[in-house]
Parts: C-alpha cells; structure tokens; sequence
C-alpha cells in the first residue's frame, strides 16, 4: 500500500485574546477574516486568503507561547521575493514586534533562501520567508538554520 501525499491543510493556534490575534494577523500579514464563532471565553476565527483557509485561531489559552514544551517550534510563511518580505519586516516594525534577527537573513550560510524570523501577540514564533534572494544576507548561526534554535 501507498501512503497518500499529505500536504498542509490549515494550522490551529491558541491565543489568549482572540480580539488582539485577529488584528495582528490581519493588520499585520495581510490575512482576511473568513469566519468567527463561539461565545464568551471560547471563541475562534478562521483566517485566509481568497476564500482559502489558513490560519485558526482558537481563544482558550492564558499565558504566553513557550519554547520549553513539546509542540510548534515556529509558523513559516513563503511570498515570493525578499522585497515582499522586507515589505511585511516594514509594517511590523511599525507594530513595535520583536524580532529573532536583525533584518533578513539567510536560512544558511551560502543559502539563497532567507526571511524574517519575529513573534506574534502571544509570542508565538513565526517567520516570513522568500525562496531566494537572501544570497547576501548574513547567516546569524552559521551553518546552523536560522529558523533553528531561537
């Protein structure tokens, strides 16, 4: 038997004030709002492009994003060109985000690939990425990939 090809559908996040996450999200990275549900404490919000699902944000969770226990490591998402991503890098900085890096790096030293590694409201860590264009960029860790150990 042949397993199926799996590709990613959606990604569910839990956020502490689903209010806060929707504008993030969407003032921020550009995503619509293509649905919302649920009453009081527990609520959520699907977020997309185009009608396309892509993002679920689930209000249930108190606290802040940890990179001690096991789960999610980081939420990447490619565009096309680096000058799309420096254009993300612009309206975030205009939100006061943290960043990992300063400025685009390369995934490695020598890589083409490269991006912006920053967190979201909840400190979840994520990253915008273009496939190529970074040639120049500075590798921060090396030969190590910068969306590694951050």
């Amino acid at each position: 038997m042949t397993a199926p090809v799996l590709v990613t559908g959606h990604i569910g996040l839990n956020v502490t004030d689903l209010d806060r996450s929707v504008d993030f999200y969407r003032s921020a990275l550009g995503f619509e709002q293509l649905g919302a549900g649920g009453e009081g404490a527990q609520r959520f919000a699907f977020l997309g492009r185009d009608g396309k699902l892509q993002v679920t944000l689930w209000q249930q969770s108190d606290g802040e994003f940890s990179a001690e226990t096991p789960g999610l490591h980081h939420l990447s998402f490619q565009v096309d060109t680096i000058d799309q991503v420096r254009e993300v890098e612009s309206a975030l900085k205009a939100r006061n985000v943290t960043f990992a890096h300063d400025g685009v790096v390369a995934h490695g030293e020598g890589a083409s690939s490269g991006g912006i590694f920053f967190t979201d409201p909840d400190g979840i860590r994520l990253e915008i990425y273009a496939p190529s264009g970074a040639d120049h960029a500075p590798a921060p860790a090396g030969t190590a990939p910068t969306c590694g150990f951050f």
